[in-house]
C-alpha cells in the first residue's frame, strides 16, 4: 500500500500548496507522497490545521490545504489527472458559496476512496450527523481539537490505517478513456501498446472513466481522452502529439547521419542494431510503431534461440533497447514522403516538410495488411473489424465468438492466442487447406485446439452493424451459398502490400510495388540504365547507389522474421562496403 512511505505512490509530484496558502500545484522533481487535504475558508484555522497535520504526518504524507471548496476541487482534479493518491480530506462545514458537505459530495466523485472528515462547531453537530448519510462521512471533528494528540491524531491514525487496508494504489501510467466501439480509441490503444507505453484503459461509461472525464473538464462527447503520467489531458490526440507527450522521440537530433533506416520492423531494427554497434551514426525512422507485423504477433515459436516461443512485442522491445544501447536514434510518428539524391547525400523528406540526410539509406518499410473489400468492412474498421490487432483487443473477446480471416502464420498465431479466452475461434480460409501458407507446427496446434474451427472455401461477403460489428455474411466459394452469422469480432490477415508508393520515380519496383535490388536489377547481366558506377549493384542495393532494401519490402523476400533480421544485418555490411568505396 502506497500511503505509508515516501515515494511509493508514483506519479510526478506537486509542490505543497500549504506552504503558500493556495491550492495551485506545480511540478517539482521529488518523490510523490499520498495527500492529506484540508479545506477551511478561515486562513488562521487553515494554517493551524495544516501545521498540526504536518507535524504528525508531514514525513510520510503531503499536506495540501485550500481556502475554498472551489479551489480544493480544482486541486483534487489536478491530483487525479496525475494519478496521485488522496487518503483523507478534512473540510470545514461553514464555508461561503460551497459548504463542507457540498464540497465533500463533489469530492466523492473525484476520489471515492478518500476518507472524509467534517470540521464543525458544536452548534452544527446536527448537520454533521446528517452528512454521514449524504456524503458517507467517516468522522466529524468538533472545533477546537486541542490537544491534537488526544482529539485529532487518533482519529486520523485510524482513518489512514483503514485507507491503507482498502488498497487505493495509484496507476503511474498513461490513462486512456474511450468507448468500446470507437475506432479512434482502438487506434490510440494499439499505438501505445505497440510502442511499449504502459497504459490503463477506462470505458467512458464506467465510474472511473467518468471521474477522469470530469477531472479533465470533458463531457465524453470527444473521445478518446488520454491522460499522460504527468497529468496532462489530451483530447482526441493525433499520433505525433501523443508520441511526444508519452516520451517517444519524434525529432532527429542531427541533420546528417551515416545511415538512415526507414522502417522499424525486424529488418529495420536489425539494421539499426548492427549499424549503431559498428560505429555508424544511425537513425531509425518509423511512421507508427516499431516491430512491424511481427511486433503484433502473439507468439513466434520458430525464431532461432527461443525454444519456448517469444511474443512479437517482447522481441521488438529487446531489439529496440539493444539498438538504443548502441546509440541508434529511434524516431516514431515520422512519415517519409520522399527520397532525393543530392550529390553524395541521400535526403529523406518527411510529411511535415522537414528532412534529414545521410551517406546511405536502408529501406525496411515492410508491408501492411491488405484491406478486406467486403461491403461494410471499411465503415466498421476499429469497431469490431480489426487488422492485426488481436493482442490489444483480446481481453474484450473473453467468452465471445471470434472470426479470423486468413490462412498464413499471422492468422494462425492470432487464432491460438485468442482461443485461450474466446468461446470459439473460426478461421475463414478461401483456399482448400492451411498447408499452403501456414507452418506445420501451427497447423498441428490448431487441429488440437478444441475451440478453433476451420472453414475452408469460405469468404466474407459483407459485414453488418450500426456502430459496431453485429453480423457477417459468409459465402461458400464452391456453391455460392451464403450464410449470415452473429459476430462482434473479426480479425483480418489476408496478405500484405508493400509501403513503397512514395518511392515512385526514384527507386525501381516490380508490378506489385516490391523493391528490386541486386540480381533482380541485372537479370540480363547489365545494370539498370541510370546506373552510373563501374560496378554492378550489391546484393541488397537498389538502382540508387547507397540505398539498400531489407525485409518484406524487397521483391521475392522470404517473409520471415529471421530472414528479415538477417537482411538488415547484411545491408549494414554492404553499407560499409559502399562507404569505403565512395
Amino acid at each position: 500500500m502506497g500511503g505509508s512511505r515516501r515515494g511509493d505512490d508514483g506519479g510526478v509530484p506537486a509542490a505543497d500548496p500549504s506552504a503558500r496558502g493556495d491550492s495551485h500545484m506545480t511540478q517539482v522533481a521529488e518523490p510523490a507522497r499520498t495527500v492529506i487535504m484540508t479545506v477551511d475558508d478561515d486562513p488562521g484555522v487553515s494554517r493551524a490545521v495544516a501545521r498540526d497535520l504536518r507535524r504528525r504526518y508531514g514525513q510520510s504524507y503531503r499536506i495540501v490545504r485550500a481556502e475554498s471548496g472551489e479551489s480544493a476541487l480544482e486541486a483534487l482534479r489536478e491530483l487525479k489527472l496525475r494519478g496521485d493518491l488522496v487518503a483523507v480530506i478534512l473540510a470545514d462545514y461553514r464555508m461561503p458559496r460551497m459548504n463542507g458537505i457540498e464540497f465533500l459530495e463533489q469530492a466523492l466523485d473525484v476520489y471515492p476512496g478518500a476518507r472524509r472528515v467534517l470540521l464543525t462547531a458544536y452548534a452544527d453537530t446536527g448537520a454533521a450527523i446528517d452528512a454521514i448519510n449524504v456524503v458517507d462521512l467517516d468522522h466529524y471533528l468538533l472545533k477546537p481539537w486541542d490537544p491534537p494528540e488526544e482529539k485529532l491524531y487518533p482519529v486520523l491514525d485510524d482513518l489512514l490505517q483503514a485507507w491503507r487496508r482498502s488498497d487505493h494504489r495509484p496507476v503511474p501510467s498513461t490513462k486512456v478513456v474511450g468507448h468500446r466501439w470507437s475506432a479512434r480509441s482502438s487506434e490510440v490503444r494499439e499505438f501505445l501498446a505497440r510502442n511499449q507505453v504502459p497504459y490503463r484503459w477506462y470505458s467512458s461509461d464506467e465510474p472511473e472513466g467518468r471521474r477522469l472525464l470530469l477531472a479533465a473538464g470533458q463531457d465524453g462527447q470527444r473521445l478518446p481522452l488520454v491522460v499522460t503520467p504527468d497529468g496532462t489531458p489530451l483530447v482526441e490526440p493525433e499520433a505525433p502529439e501523443l508520441a511526444a507527450r508519452v516520451g517517444l522521440a519524434t525529432t532527429p537530433a542531427a541533420d546528417f547521419y551515416d545511415l538512415v533506416v526507414i522502417g522499424g520492423g525486424p529488418a529495420g531494427l536489425g539494421a539499426a542494431v548492427y549499424g549503431a554497434s559498428e560505429g555508424l551514426r544511425t537513425v531509425l525512422v518509423e511512421r507508427s510503431a516499431t516491430g512491424g507485423q511481427a511486433g503484433q504477433s502473439s507468439r513466434i515459436e520458430n525464431y532461432l534461440g527461443f525454444p519456448d516461443g517469444v511474443s512479437g512485442a517482447q522481441l521488438t522491445e529487446r531489439a529496440r533497447r539493444q539498438a538504443a544501447k548502441f546509440g541508434a536514434e529511434i524516431l516514431t510518428t515520422r512519415e517519409v514522403t520522399g527520397l532525393e539524391v543530392n550529390g553524395a547525400a541521400r535526403t529523406v523528406r518527411f510529411s511535415d516538410g522537414s528532412a534529414v540526410a545521410a551517406h546511405s539509406v536502408i529501406l525496411a518499410t515492410g508491408v501492411s495488411y491488405r484491406q478486406l473489400a467486403a461491403e461494410g468492412c471499411a465503415d466498421l474498421t476499429g469497431c469490431g473489424v480489426y487488422y492485426g490487432s488481436a493482442l490489444t483487443e483480446a481481453p474484450a473477446c473473453q467468452g465471445q465468438d471470434v472470426y479470423i480471416v486468413g490462412g498464413a502464420n499471422s492468422a494462425g498465431q492470432a487464432a491460438m492466442y485468442l482461443s485461450r479466452g474466446a468461446k470459439s475461434v473460426t478461421l475463414l480460409l478461401r483456399g482448400a487447406s492451411l498447408s499452403a501458407s501456414m507452418s506445420y507446427y501451427l497447423i498441428q496446434q490448431i487441429e488440437e485446439a478444441p475451440n478453433i474451427h476451420v472453414r475452408t472455401g469460405t469468404v466474407v461477403e459483407s459485414a453488418h452493424g450500426t456502430d459496431h460489428l453485429e453480423q457477417l455474411t459468409l459465402r461458400d466459394t464452391a456453391t455460392g451459398e451464403t450464410e449470415r452469422v452473429d459476430a462482434h469480432w473479426m480479425f483480418v490477415f489476408i496478405g500484405a502490400a508493400p509501403l513503397t508508393d512514395w518511392l515512385d520515380g526514384t527507386v525501381l519496383r516490380d508490378e506489385r510495388g516490391f523493391i528490386l535490388a541486386g540480381p533482380d536489377l541485372t537479370a540480363d547481366g547489365r545494370p539498370p540504365g541510370d546506373w552510373e558506377l563501374d560496378r554492378p549493384p550489391y546484393h541488397l542495393e537498389t538502382n540508387v547507389p547507397g540505398v539498400f532494401v531489407a525485409g518484406d519490402a524487397r521483391a521475392e523476400s522470404a517473409k520471415r522474421v529471421a530472414s528479415a533480421v538477417g537482411e538488415g544485418a547484411m545491408a549494414v555490411m554492404l553499407v560499409h562496403r559502399y562507404l569505403e568505396q565512395s
